[in-house]
C-alpha cells in the first residue's frame, strides 16, 4: 500500500488533512470522462441510491453541480457564479477543485456512503498530477461550504426541502368532479408524491410557482370532451389490440418511462464528450440541466398541487378511486353526456401518485429541449437520448434521436398521451410552462461575466 498525506489550509484557516490511500486491490471503478462527468455520474448513482425519487433527486444533483460549476468559475473564470465568489489562484488545479466540491457536497449530504465516495475521491485526486492540488482542494471546499451555506444542511434545510422519503398528504382535496384522487398502479406507500416540491426556493428562479399554467378545461366545454375522449380511445392498456395505438407508439410510451434524472445527465455527459468540451464548459452544461430542471419541476409541482386535477383513469371510470383523502367517496361523474365513462378502464402505464396538470414530463423535458439549444447554439440539437443504460431489457435500454427541440418536445406530448396519463393538453400546457422557465432561468444564471 501507498499512502500520500496531503496537508492544505482548510476553510476559515483550520488546517484539513487529505490522506490517500490507493491500492490496486481496493480502487474504485471511477466513470469514464473528465472530472465534471465522472463525478456526475458518481453523484446520480450517490442520490439515487439513497432511494431519493426523480424530482426531489433533482434537488441534490443541482448542489453538486452548482457546488462544481462555482469552482470551476472560481479559477477559470468567463461566467457568473451561482452561490458564492471564491477566491482562487488562476494556478490551482482545476480537476482538484471539481473532485472536492464534489465529493464535499455528497458525503455531506450523503454520509451513509461516504466509504464508497472516500475510495472513489482517493483514486481521483490520486490521478491528478499537478502541484496545484492543494490549492485546487481548497477551492473545491469552500465552493461545496457556499452552495451548503445558501441551501441549508441535511438536517437543516433553508430551501424548503424536507428529507428523502417524507410521508405526504393533502391538506386542502378538491372532493368533487375534477378533484385529484388516488389512482390504482401507482407507488402509494408514501402518499401523494413530494407536494413540498412545489414550494421549495427555486435556483434560479425568482421564486416558485413563478410561471402559472391556465386553467385544465371546464369539464362542460368541448375542449373537455377532445381530451377526455381522445386519451379513453389510444392510452388504454387494450387501445393497441383494438387498433386505436400502434406498436411503435407504445414502445415511445415506454421509453419515457426511464428515470428522467439518468436520462438527461447521461445525455449531458454524451454531448460532452462528443464535443469534446472542456471542464468549464462540461461544468455549465451539467449545472444547466440540473439547475434548470430542479426549477421546472418546483414550478411545475406548485401548479399541479394548486389545481388539483384529476387523473384519466379516474375521470374515465369513477370506480377505480382508492380510498384515499376523500374518504372513501367513490369518484364522481363529470355531468357531461358527451363523455364515456367505461368502467375497467386502465392506461398504458401505471399512474403516477402526484396531480395530472400539468405534466410534469412536459415540463422538465421542455426546459431541457432549451438548455440543449443554449448550449449547442441552435434549435437543430441533433442528440440522441438512451431510455436506460443499465441494461434494462425491452424498450427501456432504446435510443433515440431527436434533430430538433420541436422533435422532443412534440414526442413528449404523444408518449404521456398514448402512455394513458396525460391529456394532451395538459403536456402542451407543461411544455409552454417548461420552455418559460428555461428561457427565464438561462437569461438571469450562470451568464457570461461582464
Amino acid at each position: 500500500m501507498s499512502t500520500h498525506l496531503k496537508w492544505i489550509a482548510g476553510i476559515n484557516g483550520l488546517a484539513l488533512m487529505i490522506v490517500l490511500s490507493v491500492t490496486s486491490s481496493a480502487e474504485a471503478a471511477l466513470p469514464p470522462g473528465n472530472p465534471v462527468q465522472q463525478w456526475n455520474k458518481i453523484a446520480e448513482d450517490t442520490v439515487l441510491a439513497a432511494g431519493a425519487l426523480q424530482n426531489e433527486a433533482l434537488l441534490y444533483m443541482s448542489y453538486e453541480s452548482a457546488a462544481v460549476y462555482d469552482a470551476v468559475i472560481a479559477i477559470a473564470g468567463g461566467y457568473e457564479p451561482y452561490a458564492s465568489r471564491i477566491p482562487a489562484a488562476a494556478s490551482a488545479s482545476i480537476d482538484a477543485a471539481v473532485i472536492e466540491a464534489a465529493y464535499q457536497i455528497l458525503v455531506h449530504y450523503f454520509p451513509a456512503q461516504t466509504a464508497t465516495l472516500s475510495t472513489f475521491h482517493g483514486e481521483a485526486l490520486a490521478a491528478v498530477n499537478d502541484a496545484s492540488v492543494p490549492d485546487g482542494i481548497a477551492v473545491g471546499a469552500a465552493a461545496a461550504e457556499a452552495v451548503i451555506h445558501l441551501r441549508g444542511t441535511a438536517l437543516h434545510p433553508l430551501d424548503g426541502r424536507l428529507p428523502i422519503g417524507t410521508v405526504s398528504t393533502i391538506e386542502d382535496p378538491t372532493c368533487k368532479a375534477g378533484g385529484y384522487r388516488r389512482t390504482p398502479g401507482g407507488n402509494w406507500t408514501l402518499g401523494p408524491q413530494t407536494p413540498w416540491l412545489g414550494e421549495v426556493t427555486p435556483f434560479l428562479l425568482q421564486k416558485a410557482g413563478q410561471f402559472h399554467a391556465p386553467a385544465p378545461p371546464p369539464l362542460s366545454s368541448e375542449r373537455w370532451v377532445e381530451q377526455v375522449e381522445e386519451i379513453r380511445r389510444v392510452g388504454s392498456t387494450e387501445s393497441e389490440s383494438h387498433g386505436q395505438r400502434s406498436a411503435a407508439q407504445s414502445a415511445v410510451a415506454l421509453f419515457w418511462t426511464s428515470n428522467v434524472l439518468r436520462q438527461y445527465n447521461l445525455l449531458g455527459r454524451d454531448i460532452i464528450t462528443q464535443h469534446h468540451s472542456g471542464t468549464r464548459e462540461s461544468a455549465r452544461l451539467l449545472a444547466m440541466i440540473n439547475m434548470v430542471a430542479a426549477d421546472a419541476q418546483i414550478n411545475v409541482f406548485h401548479a399541479k398541487y394548486e389545481l388539483l386535477f384529476w387523473r384519466p383513469v379516474t375521470a374515465i371510470d369513477p370506480t377505480s378511486v382508492v380510498p384515499d383523502w376523500c374518504g372513501t367517496l367513490p369518484g364522481f361523474d363529470d355531468r357531461n353526456d358527451r363523455t364515456t365513462e367505461q368502467i375497467g378502464w386502465r392506461p398504458l402505464l401505471p399512474t403516477p401518485n402526484q396531480p395530472e396538470y400539468p405534466s410534469a414530463h412536459g415540463s422538465i423535458t421542455s426546459a431541457i429541449a432549451d438548455v440543449l439549444a443554449e448550449f449547442l447554439g441552435s434549435d437543430a440539437i441533433g442528440v440522441t437520448i438512451h431510455g436506460s443504460a443499465d441494461g434494462t431489457p425491452g424498450n427501456l435500454a432504446a435510443t433515440r434521436y431527436y434533430a430538433t427541440t420541436a422533435d422532443l418536445r412534440d414526442e413528449i406530448v404523444n408518449a404521456r398521451l398514448w402512455g394513458g396519463l396525460h391529456y394532451r393538453e395538459s403536456t402542451e400546457a407543461a411544455v409552454a410552462l417548461g420552455a418559460k422557465v428555461a428561457h427565464f432561468a438561462l437569461n438571469h444564471g450562470l451568464q457570461p461575466a461582464h
